[in-house]
């Protein structure tokens, strides 16, 4: 328990794997192991996460449930369907904690190389304002562009950092803020914030990837074999 509050995670895991060219990023193999399998690894490990609910394509249902099975997760206790947008995934997970906790951390399925001190460091963030949001410095330069591609601006980087999950909050504020929503958001910090509510950044990790291309599983590939875990 943190601070005597309890904490559940939501592993977003609902999406179509549209640019894997035929590949389900959440079932292949990171090593020996399924990428979805190593995404849920460390929330099992740190003692300050009390439950995790899994959310699934539909059609995924029945290969999620044998998974949890083969691997016997202690603290998954639900698997459930996502919907058509990923906030309304979330939404569904959101739902079966109502009552039962204080914090949520929602992590993306496809970001198989969180490690454990990420989760705890967040955790201490979100003691502030009730939301944080792992982040890393932006080490390219960023241009911001006209709709025919002209240029419009060089940003500066000193303030300009990489959004990443795990994506922590107290459960009644990312309740509301899911609940009032009325735009598709690209994540659940934006939502946050279009209450008003200050979300405070934390360090990331550049290896902190999400899969979602068959390049990117190729860098998670090499990205594990150099942890040597």
């Amino acid at each position: 328990m943190f601070n005597n509050q309890r904490v559940a995670a939501i592993i977003a895991a609902a999406g179509s794997s549209e640019r894997m060219e035929g590949i389900d990023k959440i079932f292949t193999n990171l090593g020996n192991r399924p990428v979805l399998a190593r995404t849920v690894y460390p929330f099992e490990c740190t003692p300050l996460v009390d439950r995790i609910v899994v959310v699934l394509n539909e059609n995924n249902l029945a290969a999620g449930e044998k998974l949890a099975e083969n691997v016997k997760w202690r603290k998954v206790t639900d698997i459930v369907a996502g919907g058509a947008r990923r906030q309304d995934s979330v939404m569904n997970a959101l739902k079966k904690l109502e009552n039962d906790v204080e914090w949520v951390i929602i992590h993306d399925g496809a970001r198989p190389l969180l490690r454990v001190e990420q989760i705890e460091e967040g955790l201490k963030a979100a003691q502030a304002s009730g939301a944080a949001v792992c982040a890393v410095p932006v080490t390219d330069t960023i241009k911001l562009a006209s709709e025919d591609l002209s240029i419009r601006e060089t940003l500066s980087r000193e303030y300009l950092w990489a959004a990443q999950t795990p994506q922590i909050f107290r459960y009644d504020l990312i309740r509301r803020a899911y609940e009032t929503a009325t735009e598709t958001a690209t994540d659940d910090a934006s939502l946050v914030e279009r209450l008003g509510v200050p979300v405070k950044l934390y360090r990331g990790s550049y290896g902190n990837i999400k899969i979602t291309t068959p390049e990117s599983l190729a860098a998670a590939e090499m990205l594990w074999r150099r942890s040597g875990e």
